[in-house]
């Protein structure tokens, strides 16, 4: 029997995110839920905390794909904790597992999320994130969002081309 499953939505961003991030975030979150999208991430704080936060909140499902072997590590706000024992290896499993990308902010970490979703064709959105060029000059084919909302609506619509 096949199941359709809801849309996945990663939310990928530093760990430590400074207020107005954070509230970025936990806004994505929020519009994922309404959206009736689910939200995968790496269940930690900072900006994973924050678009969990907001998930949730809105009555949304939240997945933590965690770094390291304690499932118990993840944020009050992820109902389904996954622990890996991969480190930084597990940002491969979140983007595998989502349809499409939403950086919110961001750190290394971020980046390389970024890079491994467009790797393997994943579509990645940015909210305040980081501006990519090729060595040649053009962009990298990250949509730039002016807001949570948007961001969203940008990552859902990819998701809905990929699906035809």
């Amino acid at each position: 029997m096949s199941m359709k499953l809801p849309p996945v939505i990663a939310v990928v961003g530093a760990g430590h995110a400074d207020t107005k991030t954070a509230e970025l975030a936990e806004a994505v979150g929020q519009e994922i839920a309404l959206a009736g999208a689910w939200l995968i991430c790496g269940g930690l704080g900072g900006v994973m905390e924050a678009a969990s936060r907001g998930a949730q909140a809105a009555g949304g499902m939240t997945i933590g794909i965690l770094p390291g072997t304690d499932r118990t590590m993840a944020n009050p706000y992820i109902a389904l904790a996954i622990a890996t024992g991969l480190g930084e290896g597990r940002n491969l499993i979140i983007i595998h597992n989502a349809d499409a990308v939403i950086a919110v902010g961001g750190e290394w970490g971020t980046l390389s999320e970024i890079a491994f979703a467009r790797k393997v064709g994943k579509p990645v959105v940015g909210l305040l994130t980081w501006d990519l060029r090729r060595p040649s000059g053009t962009p990298a084919d990250i949509q730039v969002a002016r807001s949570p909302k948007e961001a969203v609506e940008l990552a859902l619509e990819a998701i809905r081309r990929r699906r035809r």
